[in-house]
């Protein structure tokens, strides 16, 4: 969770990175896909029709309290206040159906390929999601206690809060940090921490164009599939 103390460091790791920080959704588990059709259907009951592609483009990698805000400034809606407890009841319910099985493909290969590596989580999801998406997908295990939320935070991502935070708790210079990351707001964050970034595309529907838009964002390099993660950043520390 967050904040917390760290028995790694730095000089366990590589001389490059001393320090692996994954993002969650959509990176270490497949749950942004449910939490879509569960908040597209949502709001189209108080009044704000968002297609699901909209709401993919336009909100993924974004605090919920955050996208909340804007839709009610642009629309003029106030959601009920039980609305985020709705979501993330429903969303609970479709995850923890889902077991194991919402674990990204190749992501257990992948931290076991990269044996000891000081590693982490900075979400924009509450503890409390962290906790029930990990241990679902049998992650939990890999990061704790090294889980970090945004939303202890004052501002989340694109704001580099997050990262800068899981950075120090841990000891490590954000200039020897790597990001591993999904969305546009994500790899901004990254970027703007002074950290290296990976912008992964695996869990990325077509209609999203996520490629060129996380490269366009600032992603030093690209990965489509979690089980090549291990190679990626030996490339990396190789300078290639």
């Amino acid at each position: 969770m967050c904040p917390c103390s760290s028995s790694w460091t730095a000089e366990a790791a590589s001389p490059l990175f001393g320090l692996l920080i994954f993002d969650c959704d959509g990176v270490l588990v497949d749950s942004e896909r449910h939490a879509t059709r569960i908040d597209v259907a949502l709001l189209a009951g108080y009044g704000i029709p968002i297609d699901e592609a909209e709401y993919v483009r336009r909100f993924t990698g974004i605090r919920h309290v955050d996208m909340v805000r804007e839709l009610e400034r642009e629309t003029g809606v106030i959601l009920p206040a039980d609305h985020l407890p709705r979501v993330r009841a429903e969303l609970r319910a479709a995850l923890t159906e889902l077991g194991p099985a919402l674990a990204v493909p190749g992501i257990h290969a992948a931290l076991d390929g990269l044996g000891d590596r000081p590693r982490c989580v900075a979400s924009g999801s509450t503890p409390e999601q962290l906790r029930h998406m990990l241990d679902q997908a049998g992650l939990w295990r890999h990061f704790a206690p090294h889980v970090f939320s945004s939303t202890l935070l004052d501002h989340g991502k694109p704001a580099p809060d997050v990262f800068l935070h899981a950075a120090a708790a841990l000891g490590v210079p954000a200039g020897r940090s790597l990001v591993i990351e999904d969305s546009v707001p994500g790899v901004v964050a990254g970027r703007a921490a002074g950290m290296t970034v990976i912008g992964f595309t695996g869990t990325a529907r077509a209609a999203d164009r996520r490629p060129e838009r996380l490269r366009a964002a600032g992603a030093d390099c690209l990965l489509d599939r979690m089980a090549d993660l291990p190679a990626l950043v030996a490339r990396l520390e190789a300078g290639g």
